[in-house]
């Protein structure tokens, strides 16, 4: 029998029974609710501005002025929240030196570090999954196009996998919990600059490279609702990759 779900359920207990746990869903709930309420109010505003100019009842386009503009926010969002839901991975077995143990136990490394990842991943699509309340409270009231929420949440499923693998690669690096989390945050603050590095050097070889290993323009197309399939590959690949060289540090530990 695989090992995989025991180690799942036993994350997810240590997940459940942690206080920074609530305290980091609180936080991300809370933000992704204040911000849908910002861009409601924000568009509600300019259908009354419109009202007034135009006298007659005003059509807008939720999925620019609100949904959009929610998942850019919790772009950013996720770049500071999720490294604190990974940093105790690796570094609280290293420091309680029970790492030690798991590898010298008949689990694979790669059972490990995938049990690992998708008791975390599983986590944040809990917590995704509560965010779409919004939508369908709002669907209640107006009409919008379904579609572009679909590839917006698809692309936020997806980013997170990314920001996840990259704070587990970031808790085998150390048995620190905070400097993980600030590791992982460091790592993800890398790759989202590439993007800016991309946009300096404009139409170039160099630049279409960066930009591409930059999660910003294959994020922004999926929110925008167009989905490719490069951009699926691109989180996939990243996601593989970063996990890969986890289990290769926690393969180093063997000797």
């Amino acid at each position: 029998m695989s090992p995989v779900p025991t180690i799942i359920a036993k994350e997810l207990r240590c997940f459940f029974v942690s206080p920074i746990f609530y305290i980091i869903g609180a936080v991300f709930l809370f933000i992704a609710g204040f911000l849908a309420h910002l861009m409601v109010v924000n568009a509600g505003q300019q259908a009354l501005r419109l009202m007034q100019v135009q006298n007659v009842s005003a059509q807008l386009n939720l999925n620019d002025l609100v949904f959009r503009q929610v998942f850019l926010g919790l772009e950013m969002v996720l770049m500071f929240i999720l490294p604190m839901l990974t940093m105790r991975l690796f570094a609280e077995e290293r420091k309680l030196r029970t790492l030690e143990l798991l590898l010298t136990s008949p689990i694979g490394i790669n059972e490990l570090v995938s049990a690992k990842f998708m008791s975390v991943l599983l986590i944040y699509l809990g917590l995704l999954g509560l965010t779409g309340i919004t939508p369908l409270v709002l669907s209640l009231y107006t009409s919008f196009d379904w579609n572009p929420i679909l590839t917006g949440y698809l692309a936020l499923a997806l980013q997170g996998g990314l920001f996840l693998a990259v704070g587990v690669l970031a808790s085998t690096m150390t048995e620190n919990q905070i400097v993980a989390a600030f590791l992982g945050f460091g790592l993800i603050f890398v790759i989202w600059l590439l993007g800016g590095l991309g946009d300096l050097l404009g139409n170039t070889p160099v630049g279409h490279f960066l930009s591409y290993l930059s999660f910003t323009e294959h994020f922004d197309r999926l929110v925008r609702g167009l989905l490719d399939t490069k951009d699926v590959v691109y989180y996939v690949t990243g996601t593989v990759l970063m996990l890969f060289i986890a289990h290769r540090i926690v393969d180093s530990h063997r000797w």
